[in-house]
């Protein structure tokens, strides 16, 4: 008899993944005692003696909550316990910029890569569901982000020191991943972060998901998941040839100053242009993350509709001007 079918899913997830990376180097699970990276780490556990790889667990203790420490410890030691080894955790400070979900996730992607490095890890695998690309396309939909931001989370990229994430969970909803701790006899932690209504994230959760099954029908998650993978493909073609535009059209300047060549520019398709223009802005200083479709958007009537603007500012203290043939990006 065969392994209860949640917990098979899950270890196939895992499998494939394994079978894809490179052969040396351990694989790490980052865990943080929820069902999905709990599931996670069970079938890790399971699968990486079978593929003849070392595996270890890491859970980084954030220090929001009281207790987190213990719980810490405690997802620590269940990890030990599945033969995840090393098992280990890091404790962070919370206090970078952009809100506390965006800091906590800098530091623990932080802290992610120092383990990661340390121990020579061939990747670190992340247990996002299908369930979480969702409410990332809808959080990306109210936005009114472009594709790359409609695409959701990447199955896998790499951040700085090379260290590689791969998210094996993402075909699988949240509902499986509970079904495959409860048949491995793992107790999940509930995060009470996960159902606090003054987080975002938890409103599209509790709140907007469950309306749109409920008028749609279901399956709802399993559309907007498998529209985000269509999107990146789309995204990630027109990012490749924005980049070849890119390197053909853009100089740098005396200043440090990115220069953009007119000639040609208009002539591009919109899609492709913009991402230009945004490449530029980005290679100037201006900070990918407050850089907005607004942004871009001014920047491209320099191209398209000139009627003598003096400038478009952008964050961080650059500003794009029209002159001599060129878009010109850099300081104030």
């Amino acid at each position: 008899m065969g392994p209860d079918p949640a917990v098979a899913a899950v270890r196939l997830a895992v499998r494939r993944v394994l079978a894809e990376l490179p052969q040396d180097g351990m694989v790490l699970a980052a865990c943080s005692g929820g069902a999905d990276s709990l599931a996670l780490a069970g079938a890790l556990a399971f699968e990486a003696p079978r593929a003849g790889r070392p595996a270890g667990g890491v859970t980084i203790d954030h220090g929001l909550q009281d207790g987190s420490d213990e719980r810490a410890d405690s997802v620590v030691r269940t990890m030990a316990g599945l033969g995840l080894d090393p098992s280990g955790s890091v404790a962070v400070t919370v206090d970078g910029a952009g809100g506390p979900e965006n800091a906590a996730r800098d530091a623990r992607y932080a802290a992610l890569d120092d383990a990661a490095h340390r121990l020579g890890a061939a990747a670190v695998l992340l247990g996002h569901t299908q369930d979480d690309q969702a409410e990332t396309v809808l959080l990306g939909l109210a936005r009114g982000s472009g594709a790359r931001s409609l695409s959701g989370m990447p199955a896998r990229f790499t951040r700085s020191r090379d260290v590689l994430y791969v998210r094996p969970l993402l075909e699988l909803d949240r509902d499986t991943t509970r079904r495959a701790c409860k048949a491995m006899g793992l107790t999940p932690w509930d995060d009470p972060h996960n159902i606090d209504p003054a987080y975002t994230r938890v409103r599209v959760r509790h709140e907007a998901l469950p309306a749109l099954e409920k008028t749609l029908g279901p399956g709802v998650a399993e559309a907007l998941a498998r529209t985000a993978r269509m999107l990146r493909d789309d995204a990630d073609a027109l990012d490749d040839l924005a980049a070849r535009v890119y390197t053909d059209l853009a100089t740098t300047t005396d200043g440090n100053r990115v220069a953009i060549r007119l000639e040609g520019l208009e002539a591009l398709p919109r899609a492709v242009r913009t991402r230009v223009l945004r490449m530029a802005a980005v290679a100037a200083g201006s900070p990918p993350g407050t850089l907005a479709a607004v942004h871009v958007d001014s920047v491209d009537r320099l191209v398209t509709a000139w009627r003598g603007q003096r400038h478009v500012d952008l964050p961080g203290g650059l500003r794009a001007v029209r002159r001599s043939g060129k878009l010109l990006f850099g300081p104030v």
